[in-house]
C-alpha cells in the first residue's frame, strides 16, 4: 500500500501566489460589493482597483527582494516559478495597469466605466497575465492566458459601439485559434519530453540530442503561431488594427503594452533554450518573422489615413523590434527587451490617451473615421498644449534623441551589433528611419496645416479631466526626462535578467 504524500505549508511556498491573489481577491471583492450595494459611484470602484494594484505592485517588489537574496523560487506544487523575468514582467503589467485605470475618471459619455464589472474584469485580466509570466508550466501559462483573454474580450465589448462588438468577436475568434495552437503545441512538447515544465523539457530534449526533432519542430512552430497571435507578429497580425479601432483609444494603448509583455516572457522561456542549443531552423524562422514584422508593419503604417490605425500598425512594428531580442538571446538583448518595453509603455499609452481626449460621440460632416489626420490639422492653434504633448510622443516613438524610445532603440540595436547580428541591426535602423516618416507626418499636420474641422476644441475640453491630464502629464514627463533615471533602471533590469540565467 502506497504511503500518503504529506505536503507542508512551508513546502507549498504560498508566498509565490501572493501578488496574483491580491488582484484576484480585489476582483471578487468588487463583484461582491456590487451584489450587496448597487449603483455606487465609479470613483469608489476605481479607488478599490487602484488600491489593490498598488498593493500588488509592492508585493512584486517584495518578491524582487526575495529573489535577490535566495535566487529563483518555486511554489505551489512547483507550478509557480518566480525569477527575474517573472518579476520584471509583473512590474510592467501592474505598473501599466496603474497608469491606465485612473483614466476612468473622465467624461460620463464613456459609459463602460459606470459598470462595476469593468473593474472586476480588469483585475481578473491583470491576475491572468501575472500567472502567465510567473510560471514555466505550460498548463498554468494556458490558464493564465485564457483568464486574461476572456476578461479582455469583455472589456472591449463593454465600449458598446458597433465596431466594439465586431472587435470583441474578431479578438475572440483569433484568441480561440491561438488557444488551440498553444494546446496542440504543448501536447507535442509533452510527447517528446514527458513534462510540461519548460526547464525540464529543455533538459530532456538536450539529453536526447534532439532525437525527435521533427515533432519538436511542429510543436514549437505551433507555439510560435499561438504567441504570434498575442504579440501580433506578421502574418498573425490581421486582427489587431480592427480590434484597436473598435476599442476605446485608452484600452487600445493598454492592449499594445500589457498582453504583449506577458507573451514576450513566455516566448523567451520557450524559445531561447533551443537557440542556445544551436537549433538553426528556429533561428531562421524567428529571423524571418522579426524582419517581416518590422518591415511590413511599417509599410502598412505609411499608407494609413487614420491616426489610430497608424499607431496600431506602429505597435506591430515595435513588437517585431522587441522580438529580435529573443532571436539574439544574449543577456544584453534580454535586458534591452524589458528596458525597451518600459520606455514604450509610457510613450505609447500616452499617445493613445491623447486620442482618447479627442474622441467625439458622432462623426463630423466629411469625417470618415474617429481619428483622421485632418482632425489634427492646425492643433497648435486650437489646442497648443495638446499639440506639443502629442508631438513629444510622436518624436519619442520615432526614436528621436533625447526622448525615451531613442534609448530603447539604441540599446536594442547595440545588443544586435554586439551579438554579431550586424545585418539585423542595419534592418532595425532602416525600419526606424521609415517609421519616423509617419510619426513626423502627424507633427506636420498639427503644426504646419490650417484647422480642417470647425469646433474640434470643444471635444478636447469636454473629454479632459484632472486625472486624465495627470496621467498624460506624467507620461509626457517620463518620455522627456526618463534618461535621467536610465542608468538605475538598466542596472536593476540587467541584474534580474543575469541572475535568472538569461
Amino acid at each position: 500500500m502506497l504511503e500518503p504524500i504529506v505536503v507542508t505549508l512551508e513546502e507549498l511556498n504560498l508566498i509565490t501566489l501572493v501578488p496574483m491573489c491580491i488582484a484576484i481577491f480585489g476582483a471578487l471583492l468588487i463583484i461582491c460589493i456590487d451584489l450587496v450595494k448597487e449603483r455606487l459611484d465609479k470613483s469608489f470602484y476605481l479607488m478599490i482597483t487602484l488600491l489593490f494594484l498598488a498593493v500588488d505592485f509592492v508585493a512584486v517588489l517584495a518578491s524582487a527582494g526575495l529573489f535577490e537574496q535566495v535566487g529563483s523560487v518555486r511554489g505551489f506544487f512547483d507550478v509557480m516559478f518566480i525569477d527575474g523575468l517573472a518579476i520584471l514582467g509583473q512590474l510592467i503589467i501592474v505598473g501599466a495597469s496603474m497608469l491606465f485605470i485612473p483614466l476612468a475618471l473622465t467624461s460620463k459619455r464613456f459609459h463602460e466605466y459606470n459598470y462595476p464589472e469593468y473593474f472586476g474584469m480588469f483585475l481578473f485580466m491583470v491576475g491572468g497575465f501575472q500567472f502567465m509570466v510567473a510560471t514555466d508550466n505550460l498548463i498554468l501559462i494556458f490558464v493564465g492566458l485564457e483568464t486574461a483573454s476572456l476578461a479582455l474580450y469583455t472589456l472591449i465589448a463593454l465600449h458598446n459601439r458597433d465596431k466594439s462588438f465586431e472587435a470583441a468577436i474578431k479578438y475572440f475568434t483569433m484568441g480561440a485559434l491561438g488557444a488551440a495552437l498553444f494546446s496542440f503545441g504543448a501536447m507535442l512538447l509533452y510527447a517528446v519530453s514527458g513534462s510540461i515544465e519548460i526547464a525540464h523539457i529543455a533538459a530532456v530534449v538536450k539529453a536526447d540530442e534532439y532525437a525527435n526533432i521533427e515533432i519538436l519542430l511542429v510543436g514549437v512552430v505551433m507555439l510560435l503561431a499561438a504567441l504570434g497571435l498575442k504579440v501580433s507578429l506578421v502574418p498573425f497580425h490581421t486582427w489587431l488594427p480592427d480590434v484597436y479601432e473598435g476599442s476605446s483609444a485608452a484600452l487600445a494603448g493598454y492592449m499594445s503594452i500589457v498582453p504583449k509583455i506577458a507573451a514576450f516572457v513566455v516566448a523567451m522561456r520557450l524559445f531561447e533554450f533551443l537557440i542556445h542549443s544551436g537549433v538553426v531552423w528556429l533561428e531562421v524562422i524567428l529571423y524571418a518573422v522579426v524582419v517581416l514584422t518590422m518591415t511590413a508593419a511599417n509599410l502598412w503604417a505609411l499608407v494609413q489615413s487614420d491616426v489610430k490605425r497608424m499607431l496600431a500598425y506602429s505597435s506591430i512594428s515595435h513588437a517585431g523590434f522587441v522580438m529580435a531580442a529573443i532571436l539574439i538571446a544574449t543577456t544584453q538583448a534580454n535586458s534591452a527587451l524589458f528596458i525597451y518595453w518600459i520606455l514604450f509603455s509610457f510613450t505609447n499609452l500616452g499617445a493613445f490617451t491623447m486620442l482618447w481626449v479627442s474622441r467625439q460621440k458622432d462623426l463630423l460632416p466629411g469625417q470618415s473615421s474617429d481619428h483622421p489626420y485632418d482632425k489634427f490639422s492646425g492643433m497648435i492653434r486650437t489646442m497648443p498644449v495638446a499639440a506639443v504633448v502629442m508631438g513629444l510622443f510622436m518624436l519619442s516613438l520615432a526614436g528621436m534623441p533625447p526622448f525615451a524610445m531613442f534609448w530603447g532603440k539604441l540599446y536594442m540595436i547595440s545588443a544586435a551589433v554586439n551579438a554579431e547580428y550586424v545585418i539585423l541591426a542595419l534592418i532595425m535602423a532602416i525600419n526606424s528611419a521609415i517609421a519616423a516618416y509617419y510619426y513626423l507626418k502627424l507633427i506636420v499636420y498639427m503644426f504646419m496645416k490650417e484647422p480642417h474641422y470647425e469646433g474640434m476644441q470643444q471635444y478636447y475640453m469636454t473629454n479632459s479631466s484632472g486625472a486624465l491630464k495627470t496621467i498624460i502629464g506624467f507620461a509626457a514627463f517620463a518620455t522627456v526626462f526618463i534618461f535621467l533615471a536610465l542608468n538605475p533602471i538598466m542596472e536593476f533590469v540587467t541584474a534580474l535578467v543575469q541572475k535568472s540565467g538569461f
